[in-house]
């Protein structure tokens, strides 16, 4: 599967962004899909995952109440709403897939992953 992202800009403090992620390749509904984001000199850090199997959600701490991840399996996409913006969720977001597999806020579990799209706050 192949994903790209689409969505990334520059924002102020307080604004929202909508991040998307089109897949392409057949059976989307049976991927564990994630966004994930990376600021220069920082690891690469989950912000949000869904799970294909029971549609339950993790998210970070730090965008808990801010950020919501959904999919449309028939559209191939997931999405990720970011409202509240902060200076601090500046990186690139990346999202990734796992085919069939559980829930997980870890990089190595995911094997599909997009190019990435920059997302900067300024305050």
């Amino acid at each position: 599967v192949q994903l790209v992202e689409f969505g990334g800009g520059l924002v102020q403090a307080g604004e929202s962004l909508r991040l998307s992620c089109v897949a392409s390749g057949y059976a989307f509904d049976v991927y564990t899909v994630a966004w994930f984001r990376q600021s220069p000199g920082k690891e690469r850090e989950a912000v949000a995952c869904l799970s294909y199997r029971d549609g339950s959600t993790y998210y970070a701490d730090s965008v808990k109440g801010r950020f919501t991840i959904s999919r449309d399996n028939a559209k191939n996409t997931v999405s990720l709403q970011m409202n509240s913006l902060k200076p601090e969720d500046t990186a690139v977001y990346y999202c990734a897939a796992d085919y069939g597999g559980y829930v997980s806020m870890k990089s190595q579990n995911y094997d599909y992953w997009g190019q990435g799209t920059q997302v900067s706050v300024s305050s």
